[in-house]
């Protein structure tokens, strides 16, 4: 499940008011404190390379287009179509579930058919980051600030479609859950219909030259 991270300004002030029982203890905690706040700051600069890196890259509006989904932030966004590429070379969602190891298993025996677990077969990194994303539809839909943000940079056709996938997604998991089904088992589904979603704003957005 996703949490939200706690080493912000607010944490580290808290932080700073801790105080050890010898000073070789107070060493080592702020050293502790040092060592997460360089590695901080180290993501940030990585991060701010990348959005300059992936902006010039032929597939950067698919990129900034599937990040109208609900979930779907920046290095989701750029993670995911990395690992797939361009994604109309999927004639349907189906062949991409399928690509992403997202489709159930099948065992058939005589005229009966029994369906598994997931494939896991193809993408593993970018099925992770689609599971990792449907947590977000746990709640209510909702458009929240910084998602709106994001969606004024794209087309009506495709705030369209986040909008339909926020409300698909959302009742789905709810209904999935009151069904009994296991929270990880609802996140895979959901995560295999955003798939769906993000294959079809691929498919409304053009390429740079």
């Amino acid at each position: 499940m996703r949490v939200r991270p706690t080493w912000n300004p607010a944490h580290l002030r808290w932080l700073s008011e801790v105080v050890c029982y010898t000073p070789a203890q107070q060493i080592v905690f702020q050293e502790y404190i040092r060592a997460v706040s360089e590695q901080q700051n180290r993501l940030q600069r990585l991060d701010a390379e990348l959005q300059e890196q992936a902006q010039q890259w032929r597939l950067y509006p698919v990129v900034e287009a599937i990040q109208a989904l609900r979930g779907v932030q920046f290095l989701t966004a750029v993670s995911v179509i990395a690992e797939l590429g361009d994604l109309t070379r999927f004639d349907n969602p189906r062949q991409l579930m399928a690509y992403l190891g997202l489709t159930p298993s099948e065992y058939s025996s005589g005229a009966q058919r029994h369906q598994g677990g997931i494939t896991k077969t193809g993408n593993s990194h970018a099925r992770r980051n689609l599971v990792e994303s449907a947590w977000a539809y746990r709640y209510p839909a909702k458009v929240s600030r910084q998602l709106q943000v994001r969606l004024e940079k794209v087309s009506p056709p495709i705030q369209d479609i986040s909008w339909t996938a926020q409300v698909r997604l959302c009742k789905r998991y709810r209904t999935l859950v009151h069904k009994g089904k296991h929270q990880n088992q609802v996140t895979v589904a959901i995560a295999r219909e955003l798939a769906a979603f993000i294959w079809a704003i691929a498919r409304q957005t053009p390429l740079a030259a």
